[in-house]
């Protein structure tokens, strides 16, 4: 299901991203039929990380002595997270590879060697490594700009050519939206501590 678009942001970050083309004239799909397409492991790895954020909101609800407790069940569910991760990894990949950009919980955009025409519709399996996530969903392309253009007027032999493709959410699951949401926060407060600490150093 889709929520208000508008509501949320999106930060730079890398990440593979897999684009299977959709005909326009099929039927985009519900949840459940959304379900369905997911693979075994992405399932697994959707089922476990539903299961950990209920466990460990309902101990942070109890008393400070828990601290401890939960400290070392999220360490534990990122043990699980990781092995999940990898057999994700071992599946086989279906659809042409790109090259993401920036995510967030409203789209996403990516890079590519070929222009895509704004308005074509894919399946696209997204992986965010170093967030340990993995989301399956229906993507449109709202835009498609060439880059590195004034590189290639210079010499062109400078730049192989590339465009910048935005797409957005058409059919994506609640629960896939609430963790690329997580995702994108935990990667700015990575992006604020780092750019802390250089200034910190510059001193």
């Amino acid at each position: 299901m889709i929520n208000d678009s508008n509501s949320y942001f999106s930060v730079p970050h890398e990440f593979n991203v897999y684009l299977n083309a959709w005909d326009n004239q099929r039927p985009i799909p519900d949840d459940n039929q959304l379900r369905q397409m997911q693979s075994t492991g992405l399932k697994l790895l959707s089922e476990v990380k539903a299961l950990e954020a209920n466990c460990l909101m309902q101990l942070r609800q109890l008393d400070s002595e828990t601290k401890s407790i939960v400290e070392f069940l999220k360490l534990q569910s990122r043990k699980v997270d990781l092995v999940l991760q990898h057999v994700l990894e071992k599946e086989t990949q279906t659809g042409q590879q790109y090259q993401g950009l920036q995510f967030g919980g409203s789209g996403l955009s990516i890079q590519s060697t070929t222009p895509i025409a704004v308005g074509s519709l894919f399946s696209c399996h997204i992986y965010l490594h170093a967030e340990v996530v993995a989301v399956l969903c229906i993507c449109k392309v709202t835009a498609a700009k060439q880059v590195n253009l004034e590189a290639q007027a210079l010499d062109v032999t400078a730049a192989s050519p590339s465009w910048h493709i935005e797409l957005t959410y058409t059919q994506i699951l609640d629960e896939d939206i609430e963790q690329l949401v997580k995702a994108s926060l935990n990667v700015q407060q990575k992006m604020l501590k780092l750019r802390k600490q250089q200034r910190n150093d510059n001193l």
